[in-house]
């Protein structure tokens, strides 16, 4: 392969003084992520190259683009470049169009093509995958979340609940933690709801002095329709160990976990909102490490704006909250979206790195959002980024990064490199073997249903059982026979009380064998973090 230096001999267009001076701000000392060559003129400079330095990854980023404009191809050159330099990488594949990325890629004229303009020496490569699958939907590890560490608000973000009935969850959830009842599944959390708007537990709900019967109904009946939905099997056990998103091959390189999300497309609002929970959990848990030459996980967040969408005041204040600390840990976050508009404001000032594939301007609509882009990029004389962001061919873009002193690069359109990865979907067949030789399918491949509050509440709704008759010694049979005492006590046993609400539902022989567990049942309070997840201690 020749050099930069004999590349611009033998292309004049590589020696345009623009190209170089934009070059010339990506020319970092340190390890860096390859985007591709700077565009001036119309043409690619292959000796101009755009780059990103590898420990400015966790000052977050966007790649945002008009659909076909190839920002999955981008999110894929990068979490190819991360894996290889050792960064675990989770990735969200909606499409499911990513996971071809376990697989080498095929060499071709358009490849080939793209990697002289680009100065890429191209080599087919898979990469070490780890596929999971919300709740098994799919084919993937399934990943699970307890809902006492889901937490109150993202549930009610799944649920799509006001700040009144978001509010008043929170209390269900604060009398569960207290109450030593466990909430691991939808049927926990149905379970506590209806013991406090029954008359059994009208006493218990008295003492939450936010919470009336009435708004304890309206999320009863949310839970029963998200439960209806399939939402059960999201929820449970064995819960997921964020930690294990931070794995390395033995060969050294970076596991990248594909959350696959295809057969959940119809479903946005449930799967953001768990990769929400994912950052969040990974936030509580991870220490502080400060700015570190590499980060210690990076997580691209597809079709962000499924996340903002409709969300309260209280969950966008804590989700900008979460982005803004997380860095902190070692952890960066790119946001993936059709429009840097699809990013609420606070959010997107946090991204320090900026990859805009072309933005169409078809309606009234768009041209303003289009104004709004232009006005977040520094300034250049190299460009008009408004008419370039129109022209922008697939697989191109306009990128500006944070350098290695934290300062802006210069803008710069840039031809992207090629995947090294295969760019289409892995052989479902293929797929389905590296799953159940994952070694984390024994470890959470099969469901779990424990002792929790379902079971605790229906104990405490059993009628106790009847106490042993005292011993008594032999006696002549002409006296055990007069003795009416024994008919009298069988008489005297109560007939089963009725259970009231939450006992005509859980009423059953089998809960009668959790009643000696009951004594176990109060526990200490669950710690909380950020998003009202739960902390483990």
């Amino acid at each position: 392969m020749t050099t930069p230096d004999e590349q611009a001999t033998a292309d004049p267009a590589a020696a345009d003084p623009v190209a170089a001076e934009i070059a010339a701000g990506y020319d970092f000392p340190g390890p860096a992520l390859e985007f591709g060559s700077v565009v001036h003129g119309g043409v690619p400079h292959p000796a101009a190259q755009v780059r990103v330095p590898l420990s400015m990854m966790n000052r977050h980023g966007l790649i945002a683009g008009a659909t076909g404009t190839g920002k999955t191809k981008t999110l894929q050159l990068l979490a190819e470049q991360l894996s290889a330099q050792g960064v675990p990488v989770v990735l969200a594949d909606v499409k499911g169009d990513l996971s071809g990325i376990a697989r080498p890629g095929q060499p071709g004229d358009r490849v080939s093509k793209r990697a002289a303009d680009t100065a890429d020496d191209w080599t087919p490569t898979g990469f070490p995958v780890e596929y999971l699958a919300l709740g098994g939907l799919g084919t993937g590890v399934p990943l699970r979340a307890t809902i006492t560490s889901f937490g109150p608000l993202l549930l009610s973000k799944v649920m799509d609940l006001n700040a009144t009935q978001t509010s008043s969850l929170g209390l269900v959830f604060h009398y569960a933690d207290s109450a030593g009842l466990p909430l691991l599944d939808l049927k926990d959390l149905r379970a506590v709801i209806s013991w406090l708007t029954s008359d059994e537990g009208k006493a218990d709900l008295a003492t939450l002095g936010g919470l009336s019967r009435a708004t304890a109904g309206v999320i009863l009946r949310e839970l029963v329709t998200l439960e209806d939905g399939g939402g059960d099997v999201f929820f449970g056990e064995p819960e997921w160990d964020t930690t294990d998103l931070l794995r390395t091959a033995p060969d050294g390189r970076g596991v990248i976990t594909a959350v696959e999300l295809s057969e959940l497309q119809d479903r946005p609002r449930l799967f953001s909102t768990f990769l929400m929970w994912l950052l969040a959990d990974l936030f509580e848990e991870l220490p502080e490490v400060g700015d570190l030459d590499r980060p210690k996980l990076i997580f691209f967040f597809d079709e962000a704006h499924l996340l903002f969408t409709g969300a309260s005041k209280a969950f966008l204040e804590t989700v900008t909250q979460t982005v803004r600390l997380i860095r902190s840990k070692g952890v960066g976050i790119f946001f993936v979206t059709q429009n840097p508009t699809d990013v609420p404001t606070p959010v997107l000032g946090q991204l320090g790195n900026r990859v805009q594939h072309a933005l169409r301007s078809f309606t009234p609509e768009d041209a303003d959002a289009l104004k709004k882009t232009v006005r977040t990029y520094p300034k250049t004389d190299a460009y008009d980024i408004a008419e370039t962001l129109g022209a922008l061919g697939t697989g191109e873009a306009v990128i500006t990064v944070l350098s290695e002193r934290g300062a802006p690069t210069p803008v710069a359109w840039t031809m992207l490199r090629a995947p090294r990865s295969a760019m289409a979907p892995l052989d479902p067949a293929d797929q389905q073997q590296a799953v159940a030789a994952s070694p984390l399918q024994a470890r959470y491949g099969t469901p779990l249903d424990r002792d929790s509050a379902y079971e605790r509440l229906a104990a405490r709704m059993a009628p106790p059982e009847p106490a042993p008759a005292p011993r008594r010694s032999p006696a002549p049979e002409r006296e055990r026979a007069e003795d009416p005492a024994p008919r009298a006590r069988r008489r005297a046993q109560p007939e089963p009380a009725d259970d009231g609400v939450l006992g005509q539902v859980l009423k059953s022989s089998a809960f009668r064998s959790f009643a000696r567990s009951a004594a176990s049942a109060l526990g200490r309070e669950v710690t909380r973090g950020i998003f009202g997840t739960r902390r483990r201690r």
